[in-house]
């Protein structure tokens, strides 16, 4: 199963009243939000401690904690928006080049395949990019495993709330077009008839046990991390190790591209007063001398959400949150997997063989749910021996069927399939860096193609060659795995003479 990158609010109505949650270790912290008139009011407020984690104690139990704690708030609001922990993510990030979107799409889920340690069919992954030189991206993928939201969703069902969107704390704080370039520039490039811009950013904010870094450049997310152990507890008190974030941050600059790296030109710091203060004073320290400017975000811009916000509402995650998403501003990062329609839940209900199982076995698994009857029994020995009977003659059959469907357009004397074939072999490189292994010509002239490439490069030029060709049309990459060699899968349509010639 190809993992999504796209992902899109769970929304069936347009809300005007909105709860955002964050969850930080055992600390929920909440926000009401209103929306009228342009304007934004909060309506209530709170932190908690839990006593139970989400993600480990049964989804019941936790749940129930959460209810109790926005029964004593007063909080009545269902719908909901949550920031999940920066500690539950896992990132990746490569380089991608100038492409057509789809190919683009294969790419990044070879590129996700290799970067995460997992197994990339049990994550929720979201991505950002960040432009480069030449049409080229800097891409962030972002992954979150599926157990970890299932957990949390189940637990939010328990507590009667309806998430509307799963995404971080950071990208919420930071508002939307930071670190674009005026003018359509890259980052860190020259916009057209402009100078070198400045609008990269690093967002640092201060959590329970950790700090979370994020940098922003072009308008993307460029680096995502969480700095465990920057913030101790000693003796109930938070201790906050400044000079470790300092050199952390130093080091994710120095992994970015030198044009990203030459963009950032501000830290912005988010969390409580005192230790907030403690770290811009190091960061100052640290990070003048190389140009960047060191502020702590105290309160919002006027006119930071398209909305009117109250001048005495302290920033806050949740307040963040809740605010974007009641003004439609898109997250940077969204990990709600998109809720399924009716005929998707159909196919992923019956899509999985149920609907390929012989009719014999198929009988037979219907007599074991019928019960257990003496004759139910008797005729469910008999059906399993005439099955092992057949099984054999079966396999055969499914062998010879196999055999015809992969080699049935090698053999077909047809023009428009013999022109097919001549395209496909004008289109392949004569040095075998790219061999076709099965070619299928359905009705309607739709031609699907598999096989094996020596790299990514050569699979590429294979397809540019192949989107020349006469009567060739609407080339995609349908799937790409491996890597030396790689196996790919890939479409087009071919309409030779505009008919078909039988």
């Amino acid at each position: 199963m190809k993992p999504d990158f796209k992902f899109k609010f769970r929304r069936r109505k347009k809300l005007t009243t909105l709860l955002g949650l964050t969850l930080d270790g055992s600390r929920l912290d909440g926000a009401v939000l209103k929306r009228t008139n342009g304007s934004l009011a909060a309506l209530q407020s709170f932190s908690v401690q839990l006593a139970l984690d989400p993600l480990t104690a049964e989804p019941e139990l936790a749940g129930h904690e959460i209810r109790n704690q926005l029964d004593a708030a007063g909080v009545r609001e269902r719908d909901c928006v949550v920031a999940v922990p920066l500690k539950w993510v896992l990132t990746a990030q490569t380089e991608l080049p100038p492409l057509p979107e789809a190919d683009a799409a294969s790419l990044l889920q070879m590129e996700a395949e290799r970067g995460f340690h997992t197994d990339i069919t049990q994550l929720q992954v979201a991505e950002s990019r960040c432009p480069l030189a030449g049409g080229k991206k800097q891409v962030l993928l972002a992954g979150i495993p599926n157990p970890h939201l299932v957990a949390l969703e189940k637990a939010l069902a328990a507590a009667k709330l309806k998430p509307a969107s799963f995404t971080l704390r950071l990208p919420a704080l930071q508002p939307p077009g930071l670190g674009v370039p005026p003018s359509g520039g890259s980052a860190g490039l020259p916009p057209k008839g402009g100078t070198p811009n400045e609008t990269g950013v690093v967002a640092l904010a201060i959590g329970e046990s950790h700090v979370g870094l994020q940098i922003t450049a072009g308008g993307g997310v460029a680096a995502l991390r969480a700095l465990e152990g920057a913030v101790a507890d000693e003796g109930g008190r938070r201790v906050l190790q400044a000079d470790f974030v300092a050199r952390e941050t130093r080091i994710t600059l120095g992994q970015l591209p030198a044009e990203l790296r030459a963009a950032v030109k501000r830290i912005r710091i988010f969390g409580p007063r005192e230790l907030a203060r403690e770290l811009a004073d190091e960061m100052e320290l640290k990070f003048e001398p190389m140009g960047l400017q060191t502020e702590v975000v105290a309160g919002y811009a006027p006119d930071e959400f398209g909305a009117q916000v109250p001048p005495d509402v302290p920033v806050s995650a949740a307040f963040s949150l809740a605010a974007r998403f009641l003004v439609e501003q898109k997250s940077a990062l969204e990990f709600l997997p998109p809720k399924p329609n009716l005929i998707e839940q159909f196919v992923t209900k019956y899509s999985s063989g149920r609907l390929r199982t012989a009719g014999a076995a198929g009988a037979a698994a219907v007599l074991l749910l019928a019960g257990g009857f003496g004759w139910q029994q008797a005729m469910l020995w008999h059906l399993r021996s005439q099955w092992s009977q057949m099984a054999a003659k079966v396999g055969e059959l499914e062998n010879v069927q196999d055999n015809i469907r992969q080699y049935r357009s090698w053999y077909d004397g047809t023009f428009r399939n013999l022109a097919v074939l001549r395209e496909l072999s004008l289109a392949f490189p004569q040095d075998g860096a790219v061999t076709a292994k099965n070619i299928q010509i359905h009705d309607g002239g739709v031609v699907t193609c598999s096989g094996t490439a020596r790299d990514y490069a050569s699979l590429l030029a294979m397809q540019a060659n192949l989107r020349a060709a006469a009567g060739v049309t609407d080339v995609k990459l349908q799937q790409v795995r491996g890597k030396a060699p790689m196996q790919f899968v890939f479409a087009f349509n071919f309409n030779h003479g505009g008919g078909d010639e039988n």
